[in-house]
């Protein structure tokens, strides 16, 4: 069996740890499909929250309690920054992870593609699943926003808007600056063809999920291809299970509940991709038109019991 999985974030690099589990009981093979709507170029270092915190997580090198990051991290480099009076200061970067930065960006600039270059630095942490960037192009999440003390409406990097201004500033729409351009990066196609199942993580729909599937070509081969498609609600109770998925959906003018997220992905067809949507029990009247729905408990406390969620998805599919 060959599961497909499209994650960002902290909810998806959790999720992918009990999909491994999973398919290690079942001897399947696991692609992840990451969002790089997060990238950013900070103090000339090309980074990838997404796609380091999936390997880090998997690869026994997160921060647990901050739940990104790296573990034992520290933080002389900021110091030294902010000593400097260096730009931007809102955003810090840990020694540990500098390292990563540093390896990633002089690979790029040497020319190697960011698929190539992820796996590369998957050689060190073994996530025991492939970790695909969604393309190797440049792919930014933008936020159309109001400025605080008369700045003006001004589209701004989506680590401005998050890490800096927490999500609070009057927020009008959500802009992924190169998809149009973009290409599939090398092996997301092949990886979806050859897909027995594909699962959407609970990962933020607006800013983790939607750049996934705003890169050409790749939408349409989720929608197109064999595999049944079955996503896990981000959403419990009409709450986040973390992070600002709900900041991101009133944005949008969507609900934050389970019944709303799953009708934004909506039914498999030329406009949406599901076939089945898993919900929380405490959401499990969530009706959504043309997709199977299903309950079960998506507290995501420990391995073992995100293992069997993946387990009643893959039934479901």
């Amino acid at each position: 069996m060959h599961i497909v999985v499209l994650a960002g974030g902290i909810g998806g690099a959790r999720f992918l740890a009990g999909v491994r589990a999973y398919a290690r009981a079942v001897d399947a093979e696991v692609t992840a499909v990451v969002n790089v709507g997060d990238d950013v170029l900070m103090h000339g270092l090309r980074i990838s929250p997404d796609l380091d915190s999936v390997m880090y997580a998997l690869g026994g090198g997160a921060d647990a309690e901050r739940g990104w990051g790296r573990s034992d991290e520290t933080w002389t480099v900021k110091g030294e920054l902010a000593a400097y009076g260096a730009e931007p200061s809102w955003f810090g970067l840990g020694d540990r992870d500098i390292a990563t930065h540093l390896v990633r960006t002089t690979m790029l600039n040497a020319g190697y593609p960011l698929s190539a270059v992820t796996e590369a630095l998957c050689a060190r942490w073994q996530p025991g699943v492939r970790l695909l960037p969604a393309t190797d192009d440049r792919l930014e999440t933008h936020v159309v926003c109001d400025l605080p003390d008369g700045g003006g409406q001004r589209a701004i990097h989506f680590q401005e808007w998050w890490v800096r201004y927490r999500g609070e500033l009057p927020t009008h729409r959500f802009v992924f600056v190169g998809a149009d351009a973009a290409k599939p990066a090398a092996g997301v196609p092949e990886a979806l063809a050859a897909a027995d199942v594909v699962l959407v993580a609970p990962s933020n729909p607006v800013v983790s999920i939607a750049p996934i599937l705003a890169v050409p070509g790749l939408r349409d081969a989720v929608v197109g291809g064999r595999a049944p498609v079955v996503g896990v609600s981000p959403i419990i109770g009409g709450a986040p299970v973390r992070g600002m998925a709900d900041k991101c959906l009133a944005a949008i003018g969507v609900g934050c509940d389970a019944a709303s997220v799953g009708g934004l992905y909506g039914a498999r067809t030329k406009d949406g991709i599901l076939d089945g949507w898993l919900v929380d029990p405490v959401d499990a009247d969530a009706e959504v038109p043309g997709v199977t729905v299903r309950a079960t408990p998506l507290w995501m406390t420990d391995e073992e019991k995100t293992a069997a969620m993946v387990r009643t998805a893959v039934g479901l599919a």
